[in-house]
């Protein structure tokens, strides 16, 4: 809407009412506006914005302004200066996804969001990163050169009036996955390399559309692609919206969205914790002996869980120094027993 308060004033006035009647849960038909006088073009514009679709919006506005779309089009200046007026800081989910995207030999986080906040969460925490955008970015792979923060759909420059290439209108993403292929070789490639995390989108946010349209076939298709997760946030689980998660590829899990996201934040910071990467070594063992203090049969689900993943997810190196501080609490035999059968499993190519 910052967007057509600069550039169409009279077209923001309608888009108000639209909002606010969203707000008031009300459906406004266009037919109700005081359209104020608007063009069929703009009209249809409303029509768009009030579906959602706002990259379909955002082209059809560029091409009614600017004719056609470039990086020093009105619309596009508008959009860096609204972004960069916002000056938001990192907030500790960023930090917190930024401990997690080390995987060792290199750390590397993809995004679809313009901004620089998980560089800024990289530097407070006195990390190195390197930024790369849309054609810059390395092809997926395990080695170093595949770093850094990744932004699909393009990065903001820091001098805002420096233009930035941006995957903003539904001709950029038309471009970006369908002829220039950038995007979505990308994802297939990461698909197939990494199990896939999505953190903060909606499935019909416009980006979320096409990422799910570039990976759900392949799942299918191509035995080596891994599975993809996305965190979903909400007040009470919806069975409907879980369904629809399931139905496009992504497994769906579920957290409390009250207080700013809490339980996310809470699960993102145990989780880095957690990591045989880079996790807090005293809060590992400390969880592991807490949980084999207890019987097997008087542990939970979740914390039998969680013992498998702590001996399964780490080297042969980090195994046999779990399973000597496991001994150390003269465990009940079942955890013992559990650590045999992992050891037992196949691992990395065996199990193709």
């Amino acid at each position: 809407m910052d967007i057509y308060a600069q550039l169409d004033p009279r077209a923001h006035t309608s888009l108000q009412l639209i909002a606010e009647a969203d707000d008031a849960k009300k459906r406004l038909e266009i037919s109700e506006l005081d359209l104020f006088d608007l063009s069929d073009q703009q009209i249809v514009e409303l029509r768009r914005f009030q579906r959602s679709e706002f990259d379909v919006t955002l082209g059809m506005l560029e091409r009614r302004i600017d004719s056609q779309a470039s990086e020093t089009s009105k619309v596009r200046q508008a959009v860096r200066d609204t972004l960069s007026k916002l000056n938001p800081k990192p907030s500790p989910i960023h930090k917190a996804l930024i401990q997690l995207s080390n995987r060792g030999v290199a750390t590397a986080l993809a995004t679809t969001n313009f901004d620089l906040l998980l560089e800024d969460a990289a530097q407070s925490l006195g990390l190195q990163t390197t930024t790369s955008s849309l054609g810059a970015i390395p092809r997926p792979g395990r080695s170093r050169e595949f770093a850094g923060i990744l932004h699909i759909h393009g990065a903001l420059k820091r001098d805002p009036v420096d233009p930035s290439d941006l995957v903003l209108s539904d001709q950029d993403f038309g471009e970006s996955y369908l002829r220039r292929r950038m995007a979505t070789d990308f994802i297939h490639d990461a698909a197939r390399l990494f199990n896939l995390v999505l953190v903060g989108y909606q499935a019909n946010d416009p980006p979320m559309r096409y990422l799910l349209n570039a990976v759900a076939a392949d799942g299918l298709r191509f035995p080596d692609v891994r599975e993809r997760f996305v965190f979903v946030g909400s007040e009470s689980i919806d069975r409907v919206e879980m369904q629809d998660w399931r139905s496009r590829g992504i497994t769906p899990i579920w957290y409390d969205s009250k207080n700013s996201h809490a339980a996310l934040l809470d699960t993102l910071t145990r989780w880095s914790q957690l990591s045989a990467i880079n996790g807090e070594q005293q809060v590992i063992e400390r969880t592991l002996t807490s949980i084999v203090n207890k019987s097997v049969d008087a542990a939970t689900d979740a914390e039998r869980d969680l013992f498998d993943h702590l001996v399964r997810r780490g080297n042969s190196r980090e195994r046999n120094r779990l399973t000597r501080l496991a001994s150390k609490s003269k465990p009940d035999l079942g955890w013992l027993d559990r650590i045999v059968a992992i050891l037992r499993e196949p691992r990395g190519e065996e199990r193709k």
